[in-house]
């Protein structure tokens, strides 16, 4: 039989057992229940910093990323004088080496090698190149010595480019220094900048390049022969508002060839001083012209 004391004690201690076993199970349920709340709580507040902090990255790459791209684009093709003409390095440009400062009359017509030209024999009387959008095609020869002068000279053909497309090149020749505009009729291409010996002819008016030719060549004093010449009016021999008209037709047989022959280089120009004559009176320097007296024609 068994034992009744050995039956008790038995059972006090499996009854003990139990009682503990249930106390700890009550110490352990609560303990649990909230570390499984504190796990499932959401960090609002620092995940919305993070959602801030990555707004006003995204904000200021947008901002800032284009503007550190255009810098070093514009570097590029910033002359220099280890990078004396950039414009190598823009597809599509045309360069050509022509002899400066011969001068033909205003009843003379030059026998060009390009459309538009971009260097060679020209009018003594230079087009008023100072940011001017002319309305009208304008004489070649009087535009021709614009670039001599450092200035780039944007042509459009008027039955391609119209609307915004006109107002975009418009923009980057209004009130510009050392910068001329009109339309050339009969132009191969819808668009084609000059400057001295250097030529771009695109298909669209927002095309890239343009604006890379323009900040390689314009006022470039590697690339052009007068350093310092004036762009400015010339008061009595050129008239902005009344410019001489653009002649459409082949130029005759009596026409200056390439060559210059015939014509004299004026040595005034070459050396950059100037010549008798008008003596650079009513001229006004230009502003950004880099230094140096204005340039009058020779007579």
């Amino acid at each position: 039989m068994p034992n009744r004391s050995d039956s008790g004690s038995g059972g006090k201690s499996t009854g003990a057992k139990s009682a503990k076993a249930i106390k700890a199970a009550s110490k352990k349920s609560p303990g649990a229940g909230k570390k499984i709340a504190k796990r499932r709580e959401i960090p609002w507040m620092t995940l919305g910093a993070i959602v801030v902090v990555a707004a006003l990255v995204g904000l200021l790459a947008y901002n800032l990323v284009p503007k550190y791209r255009d810098q070093a684009e514009a570097e590029k093709y910033t002359p220099s004088e280890s990078n004396q003409d950039p414009s190598a390095d823009i597809d599509g440009v045309v360069k050509i080496e022509y002899p400066a400062a011969l001068h033909v009359n205003a009843s003379q017509r030059v026998a060009y090698d390009h459309s538009p030209p971009f260097g060679g024999p020209h009018d003594s009387v230079w087009a008023t190149c100072t940011g001017v959008v002319y309305p009208q095609a304008i004489r070649t020869e009087n535009a021709v010595h614009a670039l001599e002068h450092g200035a780039v000279w944007i042509t459009y053909n008027p039955d391609k480019v119209q609307g915004g497309d006109l107002d975009a090149l418009k923009d980057k020749v209004d009130g510009k220094p050392y910068s001329l505009m009109s339309p050339y009729p009969g132009l191969d291409t819808p668009v084609s900048v000059q400057s001295w010996g250097h030529q771009l002819k695109v298909d669209s008016a927002d095309d890239k390049r343009i604006g890379h030719f323009i900040a390689a060549l314009r006022q470039n004093k590697y690339t052009y022969p007068e350093v310092g010449a004036s762009c400015s009016t010339i008061p009595g021999s050129f008239d902005p508002a009344n410019p001489p008209p653009f002649d459409p037709t082949p130029p005759g047989s009596d026409a200056v060839p390439m060559n210059g022959a015939g014509l004299q280089q004026d040595q005034t120009e070459m050396g950059g001083g100037l010549p008798s004559g008008l003596g650079g009176a009513g001229l006004p320097s230009d502003p950004g012209s880099g230094g140096g007296a204005p340039v009058a024609p020779a007579p």
